[in-house]
Formats: C-alpha cells, structure tokens, sequence
C-alpha cells in the first residue's frame, strides 16, 4: 500500500472533496503467470511521482493544480472475481463524484473493474487498450477473471481498441478484429499515420486500460510479460495526446509495473500518469463530461 500522495501533494491539493482526479492504487497480483511482483507497483510508482517535476514543458501546464487525490484503498482480496467487484464499486463512486478514476494496478485484472463501471457510466463508451499482448482468452488457468483474459472481459460490455499488440496465443486469433488492431510491427511501419486512422474509431468518451508492457523492454524493464518489438515513450505520448484532443478521457489504468530495482521503470510509469493527466487538461480543461 502506498504511503504517500502522488506527487507528494499536500493540502488542499490532495483533498478529496476538491480534486478532479482520484489516484486509487489496487495492489493486486493474483494471476500473473511469469514474474510476480505486480502488487507493489501502486507503491513504486507513487514513490517515484514524489520525483516528478510539476511543470510539464511539453504543453505549459501544471496540472497538479486541478487537485488529485490518492485514496487509501487497501483491502484483502481473495480472487480475482472479488478485485473486479471491488474496484468497479470504488470506480462508480469516483465518477458519480463527478472525478476522473487513476486506478494503478497491479496486474491487468484491476482494468476488467474499472472499465466495467466507467462503461456503465457512459453511454456509447471506447476503450482503448495500449498493451503487448491481446488478452482476448476467454478462459486460462481455470478463471475467466484472469489477467490473460482481460478484454475479452471488457468486450462484453463496450467496443474495444487495440494498439501496441504483438503477441497473441492461438486461440485469440479468431477473437481479434484487424480493423480495430493495431499492431507494433504496423505502427513502426507505419510512422505517425496510424495515429490518424486510430482516431475516427474512438466515440466521444474514452478510457484508457494501459499495461506498461507496450513500451519496449528496453524502456520498461521492470514488468512481469515482458515482449520485444515495443513501442517508445514518444509513439505511446503522441498517441495519449491526440486522444485526448480527440476525445473525453474519462478514466484510465497504468498496470503491470513490476518493480525489480530499475527504477527508470518506476518513474516512467508515474510520469505517463501524469502525462496523461496534463493532456486531459489542455485539451478538456478538466471537464468530466456527461453520461
């Protein structure tokens, strides 16, 4: 569990009743099939946001300013059904609060909830998933909860986009759709055009299910599935920004942190919090819209 507020924010800018974002840390790791580890990536990446420096040069912006909670959140869970149950509730409550929901995993399994309750929030609802791998099983190791089967999941409840992906098991072959699918070998190929042809598929609001190993290993390390080919701190910033200008983020996850001493790691995943966070506010200056 996570001792400090991101950014190490104090009061009044890390109230509750005033912020415009809740930081939830979901320290779960109940299905991970390689490394273990996921549940204490809330804590390092709060850490490291202690590090980061308020002012973001890229848009001229210090988004600290529109308030961001991180709530105390530290349940026993028991199974993987159990953490989708509870961080669906506690999404819920953030968003009838009328706040933005940073839910930090964990492994990927926290998103099935939260991205359940932001779908139920908002009629006609994408989401948009930035991952290694498909996630599309419809079952593994004897759970339909399972971090493998995530947007299988998500799928039943709202349309699904898909970037970053280059590894899929055979069975999720059928499961995928290529014209909402875009893979790291096509974005590398493909330069910045397949930003354009990603936007027209996004609706009005938007959540973003990030697990960090889309970057390359060689950027982030320190995750439990880690893929080669990955995409760059550039491609994955361009894209969240244009969505962003596009669209009305709702909500978001960073998941799969896995710390294992390289703290680069550590304090990327915080950073893309806040990047995230500072986009949303120049191009929606902080609203939350409406269902």
């Amino acid at each position: 569990m996570a001792e400090y507020n991101f950014l190490d924010l104090l009061q009044p800018a890390a109230e509750y009743d005033s912020a415009s974002y809740v930081v939830v840390p979901v320290p779960f790791d109940g299905t991970s099939t390689w490394i273990k580890g996921a549940d204490r990536g809330p804590d390092a990446i709060i850490n490291a946001s202690s590090q980061l420096e308020l002012y973001d040069i890229e848009t001229g912006i210090e988004a600290w300013k529109r308030g961001i909670h991180t709530m105390d959140f530290s349940p026993e869970i028991s199974s993987p059904e159990e953490c989708v149950s509870l961080v669906s509730e506690k999404t819920a409550r953030i968003i009838q609060a009328g706040k933005i929901p940073v839910i930090l995993g964990g492994e990927h399994t926290v998103a099935i909830g939260s991205a359940w309750a932001a779908a139920d929030a908002y009629s006609g609802l994408t989401v948009l998933q930035l991952d290694a791998h498909g996630d599309l099983r419809q079952s593994y190791q004897g759970s339909r909860f399972n971090h493998a089967c995530v947007m299988a999941r998500i799928r039943e409840k709202t349309p699904i986009i898909q970037a970053g992906i280059r590894s899929l098991a055979p069975e999720e072959v059928p499961e995928i759709d290529r014209n909402r699918m875009f893979t790291a070998r096509d974005i590398h190929y493909s330069g910045e055009t397949w930003i354009g042809r990603l936007l027209p598929l996004l609706t009005e609001h938007v959540y973003i299910t990030l697990d960090l190993d889309v970057f390359d290993p060689s950027c982030v390390p320190a995750t439990g599935t880690p893929e080669p080919g990955g995409l760059g701190w550039y491609e994955v910033t361009a894209l969240l920004r244009a969505v962003a200008e596009h669209s009305r983020i709702v909500g978001f996850d960073i998941v799969e942190l896995c710390p294992n001493g390289h703290h680069a790691s550590e304090f990327l995943a915080a950073k893309l919090v806040y990047k995230i966070i500072t986009y949303r506010e120049e191009h929606t200056d902080g609203k939350t819209g409406t269902a």
